[in-house]
């Protein structure tokens, strides 16, 4: 990012357009917003939310790059959609939020896919670009956000969800993130990630860093004892995820990661725990894979931001987002 794409995530920049329901701004809806956007442009397209709710499936097309979505806050600005795989979409398809076009911003709003979790994978957002995301929350059951492709960063966001509800093959950075695990459906597994990288040369993966992994509130400790919760299982061959510096829930199952042998190899995955504490923490019973690394700090700074986004400093650079300083010390805690 810029030095001025971070102030824009830092501290909330004038607006080139406003949305507001009331009629009061630019637009009353954010897609309208969107198609008014200028194609390619050089320059930063600030697009200021007001509160509300906003039921629509709402896509950033190729051409629209440059875009910067600004809501009124976590819990005044929310967007809305109820695509899923039993009403026919696609897991690609059924976002309620897919971001394709480069450069993307966003802060201060809520992505809901409103399916229940018998509407099996019902995604709230899709990122195909390189993209950050400060103060967002996002919500659904099965495959709540899909890191499709690209650098992506995600700084005190929220994420809620039951099977596979982090997943895809970006390069994909969740830093200082809340991630709850909600109730799914019986028969199920929560399962809170999902890579699927393809090839050993791919510099891709999902990276966890100083997040809080716990249970959703209205999910009881009397409910937990009826579902296992992993941290992840490979959905490709070379899936790489790596969770460091986190406070781990005592919802996680002790043995933290679950194969899937329908897609993948588990002696070729690489998946690293580092510096992690919480009741969800102890790894005496953790699975004996052979590409599973417990306690391992040699490896911790090749997944950091200034590493792990390769090839997207020059775009990071403008965004101002408050990146925090790596440290290793714990931080504080209270596809299907």
């Amino acid at each position: 990012m810029t030095a001025a794409d971070r102030r824009l995530m830092q501290t909330p920049p004038p607006p080139t357009v406003v949305v507001a329901l009331d009629g009061t701004g630019n637009f009353t809806t954010i897609g309208a917003a969107v198609a008014m956007a200028p194609n390619r442009s050089a320059l930063r397209y600030v697009i200021q939310i007001k509160a509300g709710v906003y039921n629509e499936n709402l896509v950033i097309p190729r051409q629209k790059i440059n875009i910067m979505l600004v809501g009124d806050g976590m819990n005044s600005t929310i967007i809305t959609g109820s695509r899923n795989f039993v009403d026919g979409y696609t897991t690609f398809t059924s976002a309620t939020l897919s971001v394709i076009g480069n450069n993307f911003l966003a802060r201060d709003l809520t992505i809901i896919n409103t399916s229940g979790p018998e509407k099996h994978q019902a995604v709230a957002l899709r990122v195909t670009s390189d993209a950050a995301f400060y103060h967002c929350q996002f919500i659904s059951h099965q495959d709540t956000l899909y890191a499709h492709s690209l650098s992506q960063l995600y700084r005190e966001c929220a994420i809620h969800g039951t099977v596979d509800f982090i997943f895809g093959n970006a390069a994909a950075i969740f830093e200082r993130c809340l991630i709850l695990v909600r109730k799914p459906i019986p028969g199920q597994r929560n399962v809170i990630t999902a890579q699927g990288r393809l090839d050993p040369n791919q510099n891709t993966g999902i990276s966890l860093q100083d997040c809080t992994i716990m249970a959703a509130p209205d999910f009881s400790i009397t409910e937990r004892s009826n579902f296992s919760t992993f941290l992840g299982r490979p959905w490709r061959n070379y899936s790489r995820t790596i969770v460091m510096r986190s406070y781990l829930g005592d919802i996680i199952d002790p043995r933290g990661w679950c194969a899937w042998n329908k897609y993948s190899n588990l002696n070729t995955v690489e998946y690293i725990e580092s510096m992690n504490f919480g009741p969800g923490a102890d790894t005496r019973n953790r699975v004996q894979w052979a590409g599973y690394h417990k306690n391992s700090t040699a490896d911790v700074d090749n997944f950091t931001i200034q590493s792990f986004l390769h090839g997207a400093n020059e775009w990071l650079k403008t965004t101002d987002l408050p990146l925090c300083t790596i440290t290793y010390a714990a931080p504080n805690a209270g596809p299907s």
